[in-house]
Parts: C-alpha cells; sequence; structure tokens
C-alpha cells in the first residue's frame, strides 16, 4: 500500500501547527477585542442547506463535497461558515441583536489546487447579525487593519458595494431583474484574471449586447476615494444610487478614512448571497497574488433561509489561514519557525529522581519541561535540544545533586553557568513573564 493524503489534504508538523496556533491566537483575541463571541457548527450541514438558492451560488456547489448517509440522506461538508452561520440564526430566531459571533474551523472545497489554495482548509470568521448601521461594516474593516498590523504585514483592504454594481447593470446594462445583475456581477469579478476583453467576451456570451467596454470604463478610475466616489457618483444619476454613496461614504468615515482602505469600483465577489458592503484584503507590495481576507453584508441571507419577512441583516468577514501562513512563512522562513513549545530541556546523567522532580517543579511553575527519556549522553541531547530549538539545557550529573546545583545551559548563546535548583527555578519562571 502506498501511503498518500488525498489531494488538497495536509498534514501540519510542529513548526507549521505552532504558527497557526500563534495566528489563530491573534485573531480570537483580536475578535474578542472588538465583543465577538464564539459559535461552533458542524462540518456537515444538510445538502439542502448547502444547496439553497440564497447560499454559496451554483458556482460554489460544484466544488461542495456531497454524499449520503446510512438512511441515504443527502449531507455535504461546509464550504463556508456564513451558511452554517445563517442557517444557526434561522434556529434560534430569538438570539439577542446584534449577535456578534466569531468562529475558526475546517471548510472544504473540491476546487482546483493552488499554492495558498487547498480543498481542506480553515477560515475565521466575524459575523454581526441584526444592524444596518454601516458602523458594523466599518468594523470588520477596522478588525482587518488592527490584526494584520500586529502579525506585521503591510495590507490594504479594498471595499466596494454591490448595490454600486447592481445599479450599472441596470441602468447601463438594462438588467430586468437580480439574476441578470447577478450574471453581470460574476463576470466582473473575474476582471483581474482574466482582463477586459476576457470579461467582455462572457458578458457577450450570457447574452449582453450593450458597448460593455464603455460600461468597463467607468471602473477605470484613480484618485484617492472622495474623488473615485465623487466621479462615479457623477457619472451614475441619483435615481440609480440605491444607497451605495452613502453607505461607502460612512464607511470610509467611520474608518478614519485610513490610507490602506480603497475604493475600488470593479471589486465584485462571486457569492450571490452579498447585497451592500463588499471588501478583500490584499498584501500592498502585491507579494501575494491571493485574498487574505474577505467578506461583505448580506441582508436578506438568513431571512431567506427562515422563509420569513422579518429583516435579520448581517455583514461579516473571513480570513483565509492558509494564505496568511503562507505569507508568514515566505517572511520569516521556514527554517526560522519555533519548533517547539519546550523552553527547558534536563538531561540526567544516573540523576532519574532528581531530574524527574525538578522537572515537576518546573512543570508546576509553568515552565514548559521536557526530559532525556532514552539515556543519551550530554552531547547527543544538545543536538536533539537544538534541533528543536528549545532555548535552554540543564544537565544534572551526581556531583550536581549533592552541590544543590544544575549545569544551565543558553543554547542561543552558548553560555554555561552553574547556578542553584532555587536560582534556575526562578531565572526559568521568568520566562513566561517576559513574553
Amino acid at each position: 500500500m502506498e501511503l498518500q493524503l488525498p489531494r488538497g489534504m495536509r498534514d501540519f508538523a510542529p513548526a507549521e501547527k505552532l504558527l497557526r496556533d500563534e495566528v489563530t491566537n491573534k485573531l480570537k483575541a483580536t475578535f474578542e477585542r472588538y465583543g465577538f463571541n464564539p459559535l461552533e457548527t458542524p462540518i456537515i450541514e444538510r445538502w439542502e442547506i448547502l444547496a439553497a438558492k440564497y447560499g454559496g451560488g451554483e458556482e460554489i456547489l460544484k466544488e461542495t463535497y456531497k454524499f449520503q448517509d446510512q438512511g441515504e440522506r443527502d449531507l455535504g461538508l461546509r464550504y463556508d461558515l456564513t451558511t452554517p452561520l445563517a442557517r444557526y440564526v434561522a434556529m434560534n430566531p430569538s438570539v439577542k441583536k446584534p449577535f456578534k459571533r466569531y468562529q475558526i474551523g475546517t471548510v472544504y472545497r473540491d476546487g482546483p489546487l493552488k499554492k495558498g489554495r487547498y480543498r481542506e482548509f480553515y477560515q475565521c470568521d466575524v459575523d454581526t447579525i441584526g444592524t444596518t448601521n454601516m458602523l458594523a461594516d466599518a468594523e470588520c474593516v477596522s478588525v482587518a487593519l488592527d490584526f494584520f498590523e500586529q502579525v506585521g504585514l503591510n495590507i490594504e483592504v479594498r471595499v466596494n458595494n454591490r448595490k454600486l454594481l447592481v445599479d450599472v447593470a441596470k441602468m447601463f446594462l438594462d438588467a430586468e431583474d437580480e439574476q441578470q445583475a447577478l450574471a453581470f456581477i460574476l463576470s466582473l469579478d473575474k476582471l483581474e484574471k482574466i482582463g477586459a476583453e476576457g470579461v467582455i467576451k462572457e458578458l457577450k456570451e450570457k447574452g449582453f449586447t450593450q458597448d460593455l467596454s464603455e460600461v468597463l470604463a467607468l471602473f477605470d478610475v484613480s484618485g484617492d476615494n472622495a474623488s473615485i466616489l465623487e466621479s462615479l457618483k457623477k457619472a451614475i444619476p441619483d435615481e440609480h444610487d440605491s444607497g451605495w454613496s452613502q453607505q461607502l461614504s460612512e464607511v470610509f468615515s467611520y474608518t478614519g478614512n485610513d490610507p490602506r482602505v480603497r475604493f475600488l469600483p470593479s471589486l465584485a465577489r462571486g457569492l450571490g448571497y452579498y447585497t451592500g458592503t463588499i471588501f478583500e484584503v490584499f498584501m500592498a507590495d502585491g507579494s501575494f497574488h491571493g485574498a487574505l481576507a474577505a467578506g461583505g453584508r448580506y441582508d436578506n441571507l438568513v431571512g431567506d433561509f427562515m422563509n420569513s419577512k422579518e429583516s435579520f441583516p448581517g455583514v461579516g468577514i473571513s480570513f483565509g489561514l492558509e494564505p496568511i501562513i503562507e505569507v508568514l512563512k515566505d517572511k520569516q522562513g521556514e527554517e526560522n519557525l519555533k519548533k517547539s513549545t519546550v523552553q527547558v530541556y534536563l538531561v540526567p546523567i544516573q540523576t532519574t529522581e532528581a531530574c524527574v522532580k525538578f522537572a515537576n517543579q518546573l512543570r508546576a511553575a509553568g515552565v514548559h519541561t521536557d526530559m532525556d527519556l532514552i539515556g543519551r549522553g550530554p552531547s547527543a541531547n544538545f543536538k536533539y535540544a537544538n534541533a528543536y530549538g528549545i532555548p535552554y539545557v540543564i544537565v544534572v550529573g551526581p556531583d550536581e545533586v549533592e552541590a544543590g546545583v544544575v549545569s544551565l545551559k543558553n543554547m542561543e548563546s552558548g553560555d554555561e553557568e552553574k547556578v542553584s535548583f532555587e536560582q534556575a527555578l526562578e531565572k526559568l519562571s521568568s520566562l513566561n513573564h517576559q513574553k
């Protein structure tokens, strides 16, 4: 039997898992600072939930894993965390609003593979359900700015509004309903990938016969956010402005007109459930092609799930753990990643009982402690500790036990000193207080 993983699935060695945990812990801390609370949903959903017309849409269903249980019920692996959130709120309509939740978990898409894109991957979402106030939209942008600053990545947040795209489709392309407008938006979403000519070709194949180059020229604008917004307002009469200009103005204002927030009128986002603000996060220098985070406003999704006339407006942003990790690995260098949680490694030289006692004291003080379990000599143990990047090694022989001292070596500097058990305990206990 040849041992191999399914395509698009991965194991995570300790070094990468430690980096992933560090990033998710920073995400959790950021989410909670903004008042979001955790929610957990199953990775398996009923197929009718995933395939609902107000869910991810036809494009994403092509990549959705579908199967049956032993009762022959159709099920699927979740392709995002937003649809399960909408299902949860629909099943719990009495939840106090605004309902602010975060969730970090695996999602699955049987799609093409490339760097930073896999078939099992993590999404890290924050969403607010129950308000149309643009403060909630701006908060999503602020969460992104806050987090990426913490991990030292220079990013830009590209912002647009789906209302603008729908209004353009209705005004310039005579789109008579939401499906026609969505057909235009889905093609426009590929502008960066296939270029203007590719988008025009695809739109013609969909039956649009207007002067498409003139329509795309609307989105070929430059300048700061205010000037781009003013240019579009001049090109699109007030009667064809369903609220996008005011909403965008508020988002830019609430984020302090941060220069990292960029108005990009051609930004479309492929999912069909977006109704207002949309945003994507990219490396500012273009060093990584894909988006690091993305999201937007979806005011109809939850109400549609409930088949209710009651409004359950929502907005959220999803952080892609996979591309974020790829960027951080490139920045830090894989050889520099932390390889172990161990802070000190004990080497007993015929002093196993004394080392076990000292190891327990260190662990009780919160120090991450390991010790030699197979009786190697000091030289082999130093190599072992060095391979895992363990910062300190303690060697304890009979003479040290008799004198009440240990030999403490700093593996980074190479400095070695004889200190008492108490001094070693005090020094090593301070490691966690220095973080």
